[in-house]
């Protein structure tokens, strides 16, 4: 090979990289998401929880009466599914009073995913009305390990065994929405009030 034809090979060689990764450059414009495993469990979870609240009000705005003034007949909803619909639907009602125990510092939002009780200074100068925070947190306690225990059945990542990791996530997604001034308690245990 005489010299000549080197230097054309080698304009060319560096010609041709620079074509390709100038063009590379404007053609492809890659966009890298790491999403890691805690994530993807909260986006199961959520997406679980949004279903549910979807069919509660499917159910809600479905006639039992057709156009000619018949009874439709009542739609058959499975037991693990209409129990968790009910646990919604209560957790709707008490959603008022939750607020304002968690407002008042008697209920705070503990790492297991589930509410936590406190004593404040009205409860502790009603007992009637201590019996009732406590009632309304039973309560709310119940739904929501209800509903956790049917997103674990229906969704096929995960098994009974994984209500605990479950429970855990809900708990970061519950402090997440907790609202500043309010009461949570972090992973390792110990309780704070969320900061504004």
């Amino acid at each position: 090979m005489n010299m000549k034809n080197f230097w054309i090979k080698t304009l060319g060689i560096y010609i041709s990289f620079f074509f390709i990764t100038g063009c590379a450059e404007k053609l492809v414009d890659v966009n890298v998401t790491i999403v890691d495993q805690k994530t993807a469990l909260e986006n199961q979870i959520l997406g679980s929880y949004e279903e549910l609240g979807n069919e509660v009000l499917l159910l809600a705005s479905v006639r039992s009466v057709d156009e000619e003034g018949k009874l439709k007949p009542v739609i058959k909803v499975p037991k693990g599914k209409r129990k968790a619909l009910k646990a919604m639907q209560r957790q709707e009602f008490n959603l008022d009073d939750i607020r304002e125990f968690k407002n008042t510092l008697c209920a705070g939002e503990g790492n297991d995913g589930l509410l936590k009780y406190f004593e404040n200074e009205h409860t502790l100068k009603d007992s009637d009305y201590k019996k009732f925070v406590m009632a309304i947190l039973k309560e709310e306690n119940e739904d929501r390990l209800t509903i956790l225990h049917r997103i674990v059945a229906t969704n096929e990542n995960f098994s009974e065994k994984d209500l605990p990791k479950v429970q855990t996530i809900s708990a970061s997604l519950n402090r997440d929405n907790a609202l500043a001034g309010e009461k949570i308690q972090t992973d390792d245990g110990n309780w704070s009030i969320k900061a504004k």
